[in-house]
């Protein structure tokens, strides 16, 4: 029996939790007066910085694959943004289930981008996927299972978006792991960036909320870091199948953080719906 080291399913389970409880943070700063798009920017901009510091030579290996880079960086950044706006507008639970349909655009895009061809598996995951998002956005005055409102568009897009950034990562197998955490984290900066136009604060109140909170902003940079760090490490050495089922304790961690900390429940559809798009999470990670 093959065994899976302990401290590869420990760094996934810690950056599992951290990214259940990360929303927390980032709705303190909200609060503080700094919108998603600021945050975003400022926390991700530490871990950037922080890690190019450290992985300095690492950036030489983007020379190797620099649109492969550019695009997956910047799926993943578009993907961290809209579920960073996404949390701080609507309900953690149902934004977060939202995005986990990631599965379902995951399916066509490999089909589309690296040639895979659908099977039985992957038309399966489509359907529980589909079933599942039917059941959580039935809204029986609309007669139709479509989002609400702008959190849950979100939540969809974050999906796709990591979805894509996912499959574009399997061209970049043969980039470090920290190399690719860089493109990450230089991605969700630029995304931020390139948002704040239309962000709904000021620069200079921005500014003057970014001076007045700046402990919560550097401690979450430093934990993006880390969290990245920790699930590079663990992905690259955890069989997939594994690795599925423990990166859904966030789930967990998030249901009993978001019930804690912002008091939000989930109704009985949301949690039917949920199940079924963790099983299609589920059914994703397991080979033939």
């Amino acid at each position: 029996m093959l065994r899976v080291p302990s401290l590869p399913v420990a760094s996934l389970l810690v950056g599992a939790s951290l990214w259940g409880v990360v929303w927390y943070p980032y709705r303190l700063l909200g609060a503080a007066g700094l919108d998603g798009a600021w945050a975003s920017a400022l926390t991700y901009g530490v871990a950037l910085a922080v890690g190019s510091a450290i992985f300095l030579g690492h950036w030489r290996d983007v020379a190797r694959a620099p649109w492969a880079c550019l695009a997956m960086g910047l799926a993943i950044g578009w993907s961290n943004l809209a579920y960073v706006i996404g949390v701080l507008e609507g309900e953690v639970m149902r934004v977060l289930l939202l995005f986990y349909l990631a599965p379902l655009w995951t399916v066509p895009l490999a089909r589309v981008l690296l040639g895979e061809r659908l099977d039985a598996r992957g038309a399966l995951v489509m359907a529980m996927a589909l079933a599942g998002a039917a059941v959580m956005l039935w809204h029986p005055e609309k007669g139709a299972p479509w989002p609400s409102s702008r959190a849950e568009w979100l939540g969809l897009v974050a999906g796709f978006f990591f979805a894509l950034g996912n499959v574009l990562v399997r061209a970049l197998a043969q980039l470090r792991d920290t190399t690719k955490s860089l493109a990450i984290w230089a991605g969700v900066t630029a995304a931020a960036l390139l948002y704040l136009p239309w962000a709904p604060t000021t620069v200079p109140a921005a500014m003057a909320a970014a001076t007045a909170s700046w402990p919560v902003w550097v401690a979450v940079g430093f934990a993006l870091l880390a969290m990245s760090l920790a699930l590079q490490y663990g992905l690259s050495r955890v069989p997939a199948n594994r690795a599925i089922v423990i990166l859904l304790f966030e789930l967990v961690v998030a249901a009993i953080a978001s019930w804690w900390l912002a008091g939000e429940t989930l109704r009985p559809q949301d949690w039917i719906g949920g199940c079924l798009i963790v099983l299609a999470s589920l059914a994703s990670g397991f080979r033939k």
